[in-house]
């Protein structure tokens, strides 16, 4: 396998991303990075509510559901996250009692072609971080307009393993879908470390922010946001 950090200074404009390791220290970590080409998707920033890491614009744009959401929020035993207005949904059906699988299912990607941006998810039951799962509501590459979901069961991490989801796969000009999942090494030794690794693997020019967690203390995650 790769070094998480070579796979994500090799795709110089990844989108958004989702990571779930278990870094050096034995501790489960999820992760989320925001990156941005144009003005617009560059004047964002992390901030913390209480249990939800929501992306705010940082200036007076108004509200745009594809660009400002929770991207990871905490409630009851799960913690859920990714890349836009689904996580609440999700976040929602698992409170309900919906397992995973079901409350990952019938997501769409989102409407704005010609890119067809997939929707990407992790949720994890606190209670048993060891396992998660991930969903990807994916455009097919034919003329099919219907929804490809894919659901992803990550098990029993080993220290030092981490797996990777991210919207795009691109040089910053073109762009194609990113891989469905990609599984990667990590030598983070702990969420702190870990949030140097991505950071430090996202090319400048598009970098917005990053953020780090263990799915026990989503109020008491690492944050870094770019400053232009």
């Amino acid at each position: 396998m790769q070094p998480l950090h070579e796979i994500l200074q090799a795709n110089r404009y990844p989108g958004r991303s989702v990571v779930w390791a278990r870094t050096l220290d034995g501790v489960m970590c999820g992760g989320y990075l925001l990156t941005g080409r144009s003005p617009v998707s560059q004047a964002r920033v992390f901030r913390l509510v209480d249990q939800e890491l929501i992306v705010v614009p940082t200036g007076p744009a108004a509200n745009d559901p594809l660009r400002h959401y929770i991207a990871a929020t905490a409630r009851g035993d799960w913690l859920a996250f990714g890349n836009g207005k689904q996580v609440a949904t999700v976040a929602d059906r698992l409170q309900e009692g919906q397992s995973p699988a079901a409350a990952l299912n019938g997501l769409e990607y989102e409407p704005d072609p010609p890119i067809f941006t997939p929707r990407i998810t992790v949720i994890v039951n606190v209670n048993s971080p060891a396992d998660a799962w991930f969903g990807a509501a994916r455009r097919s590459l034919s003329d099919r307009t219907s929804t490809n979901l894919l659901t992803l069961s990550v098990r029993d991490l080993a220290p030092g393993d981490a797996v990777l989801m991210t919207t795009y796969v691109s040089d910053g000009q073109q762009l194609v879908t990113g891989e469905p999942f990609l599984e990667a090494l990590t030598k983070a030794t702990d969420k702190h470390n870990l949030l140097d690794e991505l950071w430090q693997a996202l090319d400048p020019r598009f970098r917005v922010a990053a953020a780090t967690f263990t799915p026990q203390d989503l109020a008491a995650a690492t944050l870094r946001n770019q400053t232009r």
